[in-house]
């Protein structure tokens, strides 16, 4: 399992590097990513001859007669396989909970692989950044009203850069979110029984811990909140296994673990304080070899979220880059942020996966509230925290119904078991019995800044990295090792992966089901049935989320080269990049003078009607005010909530 692990930490780490390395020398292209690839080979396969190559050279002597007396030889043995036997592999997952995971991985890989990523924000601003600054050669601050394609962590965005260049297509972004799914069992069991965990508990939760469903629906996805998740296990498990050997490689993979895990999301912070607790008291550590441990260290910064922060100083003289967010994005009132987010948090998964009532909840749980909650919370987080979907899915679902409920049984089970049975101090191992209490309770008080601190109003999906590290402190015990073996845990283990997979296959994003065919048919038998005819909006709307502006891009010639766009900051422009490689978008706002259009040498510009409103103005002010004309005109749906758009295609004189 370490040597992936090991392996995904460096083609991480390779993708950041590459990214910055190319921005700065204007080269973010193929020729230049096959330099750094190149390079990256060259270095490795240094560093695994020297590691593993062993000579034993004899020399060739000859006597005076000129008779051979020695012929020397040499031998090669480079060792370590990346990746563990196949067959131990399938004789593991012959077992129930192994072969259930397994299941739904192949479903996963399968839903990705047969639709095209259609996660919006994904697409929105973090494929739409990364096109950005594959069409001009390196990274530069967007002239945009998307605030969140200049100043967010670009973690997923390198590691998609090569992926959109040389495929010319997002069908592929799938794997970044995928492949690292495929290592968390193995990761977890060894976080859970390093820190206390029995390995009878561990050796289960390590197989349910991934069917949250925000872990299954994200991994076949492009969205950024779970990915990360292998980088805070990697850091936590580096950081206890170079307690244990003394090796300063075990602390530079868990250094390199932590600085990728920040500079994913800048919401995963407050987990560098379990990290922490690991990592600085064996910091001498790094002494034994300081040249290297120098490179690595500034190879941490490079990766981490360092640079984005230096940058957002720069344009905007914030490091967070929360001066230009939304309003509620930051909290104001810690108090109200800790409860506020704990409240959300149990909402959200605790919700059925299936809740036809979602409609009605939406429309009147705010006013359902007492006062003395609705009321600090609308004035410290984002508008709409309270909004619930009659589905899961990867935009905003949490670990889920089904893992929270089984989660909580066995807390409350396993406090009365282990009340009557005896339980004989744990093993600590290299590691002192202090700190593997601080490193349990550390990861809670990282969710106790993390909630005073956001006013974001999916917090579920957001603390994905958060929940494998908070779960030990809440099954070590004697008690939890014993309830395994009943038949009702059992049963209900049975129901997780069962809800698991039924989320899924239903799931609007990837549907595993013909959804538009059944239901069109339903909607025909029914006509006046409302949730049939929702269910079939919702996933029309999500099966063209992949390219959601198809008809404006008829609109234009298939001669125009370079379009502009002026949309809201969440509207989508994905559409008009395609095929990839055929056509330059470039942004613009609604206040951008005539002249900005001319020096960009822009003649056709894509303006969505939303964005009017938003701005307070009208088509024909903006059509004075610059002397465009508009062209064609036609009306797309982006997303369920705002409903068809017109969009206009204009052209500048």
């Amino acid at each position: 399992m370490r040597p992936c692990v090991r392996l995904w930490l460096w083609i991480s780490a390779f993708a950041s590097l590459a990214g910055w390395a190319l921005s700065a020398a204007g080269e973010l292209n193929r020729p230049g990513y096959a330099v750094c690839l190149g390079a990256a080979v060259i270095f490795f396969l240094l560093l695994r001859w020297k590691k593993h190559s062993t000579f034993n050279i004899q020399h060739r002597t000859t006597n005076e007669g000129g008779r051979i007396e020695n012929i020397g030889h040499w031998k090669l043995n480079v060792g370590c396989s990346l990746f563990p036997n196949p067959k131990k592999i399938l004789r593991r997952f012959r077992r129930p909970l192994p072969f259930c995971f397994g299941a739904l991985a192949v479903l996963i890989f399968l839903g990705g692989a047969i639709h095209a990523p259609g996660n919006y924000t994904g697409l929105a601003y973090r494929a739409g950044r990364v096109l950005q600054w594959l069409a001009h050669g390196h990274w530069f601050w967007i002239h945009t009203t998307d605030f969140r394609m200049n100043d967010r962590a670009c973690g997923i965005e390198w590691l998609s850069a090569p992926v959109l260049l040389f495929t010319q297509s997002t069908r592929g972004l799938f794997l970044i979110n995928f492949l690292p799914f495929l290592l968390l069992p193995g990761l977890a069991f060894s976080i859970f029984t390093q820190l206390g965990v029995r390995a009878r508990m561990a050796w289960h939760w390590m197989w349910l811990l991934p069917t949250g469903y925000d872990f299954i629906l994200q991994a076949g996805g492009i969205a950024n909140d779970t990915f990360p998740t292998v980088y805070a296990l990697a850091a936590v498990d580096f950081g206890l296994r170079a307690w244990k050997t003394r090796r300063p490689a075990d602390l530079w993979h868990s250094l390199l673990a932590a600085a990728l895990l920040t500079g994913a999301k800048a919401s995963n912070l407050p987990l560098l304080l379990p990290w922490a607790i690991l990592f600085f008291p064996l910091v001498p550590l790094l002494r034994r070899k300081p040249a290297a441990s120098a490179l690595v260290i500034l190879l941490a910064a490079a990766v981490s979220f360092l640079p984005t922060a230096i940058l957002n100083v720069h344009f905007l003289g914030d490091w967070s880059g929360l001066s230009i967010e939304r309003t509620g994005m930051a909290m104001k009132n810690p108090v109200v942020g800790v409860w506020g987010n704990t409240l959300l948090l149990a909402l959200d998964n605790f919700t059925p996966p299936l809740f036809p009532l979602a409609g009605w909840w939406n429309e009147h749980a705010l006013a359902a509230l007492p006062h003395f909650i609705s009321a600090p919370m609308m004035a410290n987080f984002e508008p709409n925290f309270l909004w619930l979907g009659e589905l899961p899915t990867e935009d905003w679902a949490g670990i889920g119904f089904g893992l929270s409920g089984l989660l909580a049984v066995s807390v409350c089970a396993g406090f009365f078991t282990g009340r009557r049975v005896e339980s004989p101090a744990g093993k600590t191992g290299a590691i002192p019995a202090e700190f593997r209490r601080l490193i349990l309770i550390a990861p809670w008080v990282a969710l106790l800044a993390f909630c005073m601190k956001s006013g974001m109003v999916t917090p579920d999906r957001l603390i994905a990295p958060y929940y494998p590290l908070l779960l030990p402190l809440l099954l070590a015990g004697a008690g939890q090792s014993q309830i395994v073996s009943r038949a009702w845990w059992r049963a209900l283990t049975g129901g997780v992966l069962f809800l698991a997979l039924v989320v899924l296959i239903l799931t609007p994003d990837r549907p595993l089901w013909p959804a538009q065919t059944i239901l069109s048919g339903l909607a025909a038998r029914h006509p006046n049935s409302h949730l049939i005819a929702r269910a079939l909006d919702v996933y029309t709307v999500y099966a063209k989320r992949a390219d959601p502006l198809a008809g404006v891009r008829a609109l234009l010639r298939p001669e125009v080269r370079v379009v502009g766009f002026i949309g809201a900051e969440d509207d989508c422009d994905i559409s008009l990049w395609l095929p990839l490689g055929s056509r330059r978008v470039e942004h613009f706002l609604l206040s951008d003078p005539p002249e900005r259009f001319r020096q960009k040498q822009i003649e056709y510009v894509v303006l969505g009607g939303l964005n009017l409103q938003l701005r307070g103005t009208t088509l024909d002010a903006w059509l004075q005010a610059t002397g465009a004309e508009v062209v064609a005109s036609t009306n797309a749906t982006q997303k369920v909530s705002e409903g068809p758009q017109q969009w206009f295609v204009v052209r500048f004189k």
